[in-house]
């Protein structure tokens, strides 16, 4: 070996930039602007047929609710979807359109909505998350499957830790859980400025990070990410991949070539993409 063969990453000299998506990325307030439209859309087009209830209480705090967008005849489960936003902004609202595959592909589909940082803290979300899909399961038979963008990758995958308390029932029927641009640990975000809202401290992101707990046995998740997203996103995403498979537990983990961390979600939309088939196909 030489002193040539020895791969020296480097360092992450600027947290901010490093967790900045919208810089990097073409037209990015143009993308951002079309999702309210976009699901708005959709949600028009559902609500004429009856297949949508909007806003449907899982707690009495502010946000603590949930759109439900239902398929034609009997759905094969619930998929529960969760929005991204650092945890400090977008809400239910801004993604309806996230479901389309989903429902078309027969899953009653929920988008919980939760309260958002400085109001409250990481943790207080992943509570209410977590009695939202107790809340969604109970809306029909059938498997449950979780999915989230950006930090609802981390609030999915939280549920996946060995301390989450789940009902018994609920733990048997959640078979896969998909963290696309998932953050699952949160220690790098101490050092940047949104800590100012995020208001974590060291104790709080160790024990709030999906990759610094022990998976519950039996689960199975993926985690994908684009191959144009920041290089904290990508090796955010293979994180959970390193660590939770040498735990014994099944989580795959996927580069999509040419998406970035605002269009990577779009696989959501069409019934035949393979995010989708990985999400709620029976392989």
């Amino acid at each position: 070996m030489t002193l040539k063969s020895v791969v020296e990453p480097p360092a992450l000299t600027d947290p901010d930039d490093a967790y900045a998506n919208a810089p990097h990325i073409a037209a990015a307030d143009a993308i951002v602007a079309r999702w309210p439209m976009r699901a708005q859309a959709f949600r028009d087009r559902l609500d004429a047929e009856g297949r949508f209830h909007a806003g449907r209480r899982y707690g009495e705090g502010p946000g603590e609710r949930a759109d439900i967008f239902y398929p034609e005849g009997h759905g094969c489960g619930v998929a529960v979807f969760v929005h991204g936003g650092y945890w400090m902004r977008f809400s239910p609202e801004d993604f309806s359109h996230l479901a389309a595959g989903a429902v078309a592909r027969g899953w009653v589909v929920v988008l919980p909505g939760y309260p958002l940082c400085p109001g409250v803290s990481i943790d207080t979300i992943s509570d209410c998350i977590r009695r939202a899909v107790i809340a969604a399961s109970e809306l029909a038979d059938g498997p449950v499957r979780l999915a989230g963008h950006s930090a609802g990758g981390h609030l999915v995958t939280r549920l996946l830790c060995s301390d989450t308390v789940l009902p018994g029932a609920l733990e048997t029927r959640l078979e896969r859980t998909l963290s696309i641009s998932g953050i699952h640990d949160l220690v790098p975000l101490l050092a940047t400025s949104m800590n100012d809202t995020l208001r974590l401290d060291l104790a709080d992101a160790l024990a709030g990070s999906p990759a610094r707990h022990l998976p519950r046995p039996g689960v199975r998740a993926c985690a994908w990410v684009g191959s144009n997203e920041r290089p904290e996103f990508i090796r955010q995403n293979a994180l959970l991949g390193n660590i939770w498979n040498g735990l014994g537990v099944r989580v795959a983990t996927h580069v999509e070539t040419g998406r970035h961390h605002f269009d990577v979600i779009e696989d959501l939309v069409r019934t035949d993409s393979p995010m989708l088939e990985w999400w709620l196909g029976s392989g």
